[in-house]
């Protein structure tokens, strides 16, 4: 963990995510994302000094051929890869690149062009890095889902099996997400949902989970064009919103050892990653106003309640029934109708939720905004693993 000066969110963009085989390729989003960045700046790609470009499912330098359509200025560029959490690892190296002084001005993009269907490998000639974690969760859930939803569909069972959890309370999830989207005109899925709706639809886990209750694959594209203060100062750019820390851990040794698909999944990695950010930022839960955290499933988005601070162990359920997970409760998580209603273009995700934040501590997020909002936190995890926490202060 690094004790960071603020670094500032001079400009983000985000193209609509749309469904696979509808959209745009990702050369197309990802420019658009960054033009847009660029736009809402008020610089010229000739100040970007470092790029770094995220995406899982696409073939080496993606990313330069994203970044020429914009500039080709000669600047390095670097691809990056870290499964679910991708767009916000590049936003990481993106701040850490500014915060260190080694550059002033650089850009962070992610884009994803996805298939129909559930994620799979692609090579299948070699080991694959999730050999141990397929393993301990065969061990650990037995279900004929596909890997993922045996991932989180087992990691909600945990819940329920430990604290009384009901399916319920995960419907409940999916309903709020479908609240907040019918407000964001770049949502995919803009229906409102009622908790019924959600429990009614196609039974994927029995008793765990139904199909409203998964994030879809989509496709799109986000940008962020992160500053220093003096830069920001010299150009004459707003500074309304800063990144005041920010941490990327890893898998520990607990993920396989506490022999729990909450930790396979990556639970520990998130209450690692809030608690250094909280330390270094001299803040706690009680402090954050907004949340976007990585709802890919209903159940991922319970117990990151808990994972985060915004409750106490075991207290997922009784948070959701008193409201203080949306407007007018303790906090707004997922404002934007999350990866729920959004899908999950996997490079993209990360620097949507940057998105989302950055208009929130503006001001900006129209029918959406939390009101007053000074404080938000950003959360997206990814298997295998990596967990990116971010906390953001408007200026």
């Amino acid at each position: 963990m690094t004790h960071i000066q603020p670094t500032i969110v001079a400009g983000v963009g985000m193209v609509a995510f749309g469904k696979p085989g509808a959209s745009d390729t990702y050369d197309i989003m990802g420019e658009a994302a960054i033009r847009e960045a660029l736009a809402d700046s008020g610089l010229d790609f000739s100040h970007i000094e470092q790029a770094y470009a995220g995406y899982v499912y696409g073939d080496s330098t993606c990313g330069q051929k994203v970044i020429y359509k914009v500039g080709m200025t000669g600047i390095p560029v670097f691809n990056v890869n870290n499964n679910c959490s991708t767009g916000s690892s590049a936003l990481f190296m993106a701040r850490q690149a500014v915060q260190s002084g080694l550059v002033d001005c650089a850009l962070a993009v992610g884009f994803e062009q996805m298939q129909p269907g559930a994620l799979g490998n692609i090579w299948e000639d070699r080991p694959s890095p999730f050999d141990a974690f397929d393993s301990e969760c065969a061990d650990l859930f037995d279900s004929e889902a596909s890997l993922a939803l045996r991932y989180f569909g087992g990691a909600g069972k945990s819940h329920m099996d430990k604290y009384g959890t009901e399916l319920s309370d995960f419907a409940e999830i999916r309903a709020k997400a479908s609240r907040h989207a019918k407000n964001n005109p770049k949502a995919l899925f803009r229906t409102e949902l009622s908790a019924g709706d959600v429990l009614q639809s196609p039974e994927m886990i029995p008793g765990v989970m139904t199909r409203l209750m998964a994030c879809p694959p989509t496709c799109g594209a986000a940008a962020a064009i992160l500053v220093s203060e003096a830069f920001a100062k010299k150009h004459s750019l707003s500074t309304g919103v800063k990144i005041i820390a920010q941490s990327m851990p890893t898998d520990t040794p607990s993920t396989f050892e506490a022999h729990d698909m909450m930790q396979l999944v990556g639970y520990d990695m998130t209450g690692e990653a809030a608690r250094q950010v909280y330390e270094a930022a001299g803040l706690g839960p009680q402090d954050i106003d907004v949340v976007e955290l990585h709802d890919c499933f209903a159940h991922n988005e319970l117990i990151t309640y808990e994972g985060l601070g915004l409750c106490g162990e075991g207290q997922a359920q009784k948070f959701i029934a008193d409201g203080d997970n949306t407007y007018g409760g303790q906090v707004v998580t997922n404002p934007s109708g999350g990866l729920l209603s959004k899908g999950h273009p996997l490079g993209a995700t990360g620097l949507a939720q940057c998105y989302e934040l950055t208009h929130q501590l503006r001001g900006t997020a129209q029918a959406r905004q939390v009101e007053g909002a000074k404080t938000a936190l950003q959360h997206n995890l990814g298997l295998g693993g990596a967990c990116v926490v971010t906390l953001y202060q408007a200026g």
